[in-house]
């Protein structure tokens, strides 16, 4: 501890018995031997036991019993061995010998709504764990003249006043590993399904640098996701990250569980983090998982809208730990944050707390570094670096459709595209409701199927000259047969991207359905039937013309040759 030339060092003594005048100077020699000059605090505590306890800023000397006491807990702490357990503990105990430990300790000076202040901990840095006398841990977040800002991963009603706190000199992490997969857990990896503890592989920290631009390599591998409306306009790579934004109940947690339900049997880890919801829709979400069998390959990362704001606010950094443990092991994950919305709010909330200065609509100013530093770690690494992949899809609410927001415009910038959802579309019954004039994937298109990319063809163009064509026909009752003819193949169109809920398309389906669409084969057909015709083509060409399934399936090109066989075989249907 560092102190002005000739200003005393305050030292505290603890003890049960006060020490006479011979042991005092002794104490002060050998305090005044490391420290200098010193003025002692004789503090009288019956709960050493005995010996005594000497308090000189962080630096703690322990020869109480009550120390002791701990020194022997510590040496026995690990002592497993089956039958050997006895043998063990009386080796440990034989090899037990007191030791003078010096450790930094500080003292909680007030607690409350998850946040802990402590003082005497000069040396603590940001973001290491600290753990208090009760086994609450805790993490630094604030570091303030004399004091830090703590959050606690805990009840803060176990954490008292005067208490005293210790550092690890280490930071926040998470058990990892693939039996993490169909378990579901809270932001710190303890299971929280009711079922036996995890064996993890190991502990990732929760915040670790995103890989660089020379460990990247480009996005060029599709992550289906079996919606008809996404994969042929906006489609996803792996290692994109691809945002899902509109407002409440307009279906985006719907699309994200139906392409985790796409990834079955597709080699791809899914880690999804429930970010400030209500306990009962997480519960359907995991039972929407099991009953679709997708929960074998999945992890669902809890933190509950009943949880503190310290633990909504690890728990996506905490999934995306357990995703990167895939990606660095050359494996595909995807992770889901559902969603970043109320992510910000708890971080609004522990900041305020901490006693930052608020900015824009109350949140800090490096609200944006919170979700850039978070979805800057997804990515397609190199060949080098095991060829491993993280695709993220991050969930942000809108308030009504106001994607120019401050939370929205943030994360739109930082994400590779967003897929956006209407309350108009959704409410009329055209679903999934994507916007296709606000939606758009700045990287998938160089990762999608040649053949599904041929067969979307001018599709955005066309659903885009629809909807300017149905609004402006609106103010007009005459229309000449080009316009009405554009209207009913628009809307035969809009009908065809409908598509029930964990109902996936694989890219075979939708190549075909497409080629049909674009042909104009709908036309003829009432717009209240496209949907079960379009069942009934496909279930012909897959009984019928198994080797259009077969080339398509295999990635086969759609040359002119493959556009007449599929056009045929679909008339059939017709």
């Amino acid at each position: 501890m560092k102190k002005k030339s000739g200003e005393k060092k305050y030292v505290r003594l603890l003890c049960v018995t006060p020490p006479d005048e011979k042991q005092k100077a002794g104490l002060l020699a050998f305090l005044e031997g490391k420290y200098g000059a010193c003025e002692m605090d004789i503090v009288e505590d019956p709960s050493l036991g005995g010996g005594f306890r000497i308090e000189a800023g962080s630096d703690v000397y322990d020869w109480s019993i009550k120390g002791r006491v701990s020194q022997l807990r510590d040496s026995l702490t690990g002592a497993t061995g089956g039958d050997n357990i006895i043998s063990l503990l009386k080796e440990r105990i034989g090899d037990f010998s007191l030791r003078r430990e010096t450790s930094e300790k500080g003292t909680v000076v007030s607690v409350g709504d998850g946040i802990a202040t402590v003082s005497g901990l000069e040396s603590a840095r940001y973001g290491e764990i600290l753990v208090f006398d009760s086994g609450v841990k805790g993490m630094v977040q604030e570091l303030g003249p004399g004091r830090l800002g703590c959050i606690l991963f805990g009840g803060d009603t176990e954490v008292e006043q005067g208490s005293a706190v210790t550092r690890t000199g280490k930071a926040a992490g998470v058990p990892v590993g693939d039996a993490f997969l169909g378990r579901v857990v809270n932001a710190l990896g303890q299971p929280v399904d009711g079922l036996a503890d995890i064996e993890a592989a190991g502990y990732n920290p929760v915040e670790t640098p995103a890989p660089g631009i020379v460990d990247r390599r480009p996005v060029d591998r599709p992550l289906e996701t079996g919606i008809l409306a996404i994969d042929s306009m906006f489609p996803i790579g792996r290692g994109q990250r691809e945002l899902i934004i509109g407002d409440r109940q307009t279906g985006k947690t719907t699309i994200a569980v139906d392409t985790v339900l796409n990834q079955k049997d597709k080699n791809v880890a899914c880690i999804y983090v429930a970010i400030g919801q209500k306990a009962s829709s997480v519960a359907q979400t995991v039972e929407t998982f099991r009953r679709y069998g997708a929960l074998s390959y999945t992890t669902v990362v809890v933190a509950t809208a009943s949880d503190s704001a310290p633990m909504q606010y690890i728990a996506p950094y905490a999934g995306c730990a357990m995703a990167e443990y895939f990606m660095n092991t050359g494996r595909d994950a995807l992770i889901i944050y559902d969603d970043l919305s109320k992510h910000a709010v708890a971080y609004r909330a522990l900041s305020l707390l901490l006693g930052r200065s608020p900015g824009r609509e109350a949140y800090p100013g490096d609200v944006f570094y919170l979700h850039s530093r978070l979805l800057e770690r997804s990515a397609s690494l190199s060949v080098a670096k095991g060829g491993g992949s993280m695709t993220a899809l991050p969930i942000v609410e809108t308030q009504g459709g106001d994607v120019s927001a401050y939370i929205p415009t943030n994360i739109i910038s930082i994400t590779d595209g967003q897929i956006f959802l209407e309350s108009n579309l959704f409410f009329s019954g055209q679903r999934p409701a994507v916007n296709v004039g606000l939606s758009v994937s700045r990287v998938g298109g160089a990762a999608q199927s040649k053949a599904l990319r041929k067969a979307s063809g001018t599709l955005r163009l066309d659903l885009a000259q629809y909807r300017e064509m149905e609004v402006f026909t609106q103010f007009s009752s005459d229309l000449d047969e080009t316009t009405k003819s554009q209207l009913v193949y628009g809307s035969g169109l809009m009908r065809l991207l409908r598509q029930p809920q964990h109902m996936a398309m694989s890219a075979a389906d939708q190549t075909i359905a497409l080629v049909a669409a674009m042909s104009r084969m709908f036309v003829s057909v009432p717009t209240e039937e496209i949907g079960m015709k379009l069942k009934e083509m496909l279930r012909h060409v897959r009984m019928n013309h198994r080797d259009i399934y077969d080339e398509l399936g295999k990635g086969g090109a759609l040359d002119d040759a493959m556009r007449s066989r599929i056009i045929s075989a679909a008339a059939e249907a017709m």
